[in-house]
């Protein structure tokens, strides 16, 4: 089933709710980026609270990038997403993997590390692209976008984001929700959908069921309380091109250009959000430091 991002408006315009599935496209990155179970939770985690972001602070361009600094060891993650529901990413350590080899015994306070920062960096397209950055108070992602919105976005909202895994630690769903509180909500009707997020089943269980949103949805709202707005197709996408990294290269100091040219005579760049790999030849890389 393709991944998608429903946006709804619930209770009177109250509310303004995104709810995502991203079980395919997390299933990507495990497959791009080889990694452990607690990797993939991690790396799952973020790539969803990026989709749900993308979506609620970017109109119809721009791009957010979301980088979680812990003190724990799958530290740094690193996500890039857009508002047409286009998102990769990556950590620096996929191949960590929680010692006790136990799906009930994952946890990422202790992977990611509660220390740290996260950094949410919107590029819409102006001179200098806006930073906004708080520190971790989880380590479990959706409580730390949580707590971002409200401090450096001024929205009050709730974030939620699940991966489950099955026994065989392949991706068995993947997906969250973003629920905004708007201008002009009642106090009583934010305290009701406050207990309805608290009580919630575990998100992973209700869209493994059919993979749609609709349940979700009636966890927070019921049938005739809420309006669907938009529907979008959700995937995992790199944009990557040897045109981006023959300018990586030509931006190495002339010393360093040389000294490649010189004793490897070719040059293999690796994309970190996708695997791809692009190679230089001794008369390209030539090409490049005639540039200097």
């Amino acid at each position: 089933m393709q991944d998608y991002l429903t946006k709804v408006m619930a209770f009177n315009g109250q509310f303004r709710i995104y709810v995502a599935n991203t079980t395919q496209l997390v299933t990507r990155a495990q497959q791009i980026h080889n990694t452990k179970p607690l990797a993939a939770v991690a790396l799952g985690r973020t790539l969803t609270g990026t989709a749900l972001l993308s979506a609620a602070l970017l109109k119809t361009s721009g791009l957010l990038t979301i980088k979680i600094q812990g003190n724990g060891p799958l530290s740094p993650i690193i996500v890039d997403g857009n508002a047409q529901g286009q998102v990769k990413g990556y950590l620096h350590h996929p191949e960590y993997d929680w010692p006790q080899n136990d799906l009930q015994s994952i946890s990422l306070q202790q992977a990611v590390g509660k220390n740290g920062n996260l950094a949410v960096i919107k590029d819409l397209g102006l001179k200098t692209p806006f930073t906004g950055q708080v520190p971790l108070v989880s380590g479990e992602i959706g409580q730390d976008l949580t707590y971002y919105l409200a401090k450096s976005e001024q929205m009050p909202a709730a974030v939620g984001v699940s991966v489950t895994l099955k026994q065989n630690f392949d991706i068995k769903s993947a997906g969250g929700f973003l629920v905004q509180v708007l201008p002009g909500a009642q106090p009583k009707m934010v305290e009701k959908v406050e207990k309805r997020i608290e009580n919630l089943p575990a998100i992973g269980d209700l869209l493994a069921e059919d993979g749609s949103l609709e349940n979700l949805i009636l966890q927070i709202v019921k049938k005739d309380q809420f309006e669907i707005l938009t529907k979008m197709p959700l995937n995992y996408s790199c944009n990557c091109t040897k045109e981006k990294f023959a300018k990586a290269l030509a931006s190495l100091p002339e010393k360093d250009l040389a000294t490649i040219l010189n004793e490897d005579h070719q040059a293999e760049t690796v994309c970190r959000f996708c695997g791809k790999k692009y190679f230089f030849s001794e008369l390209e890389l030539e090409k490049l430091l005639k540039l200097k």
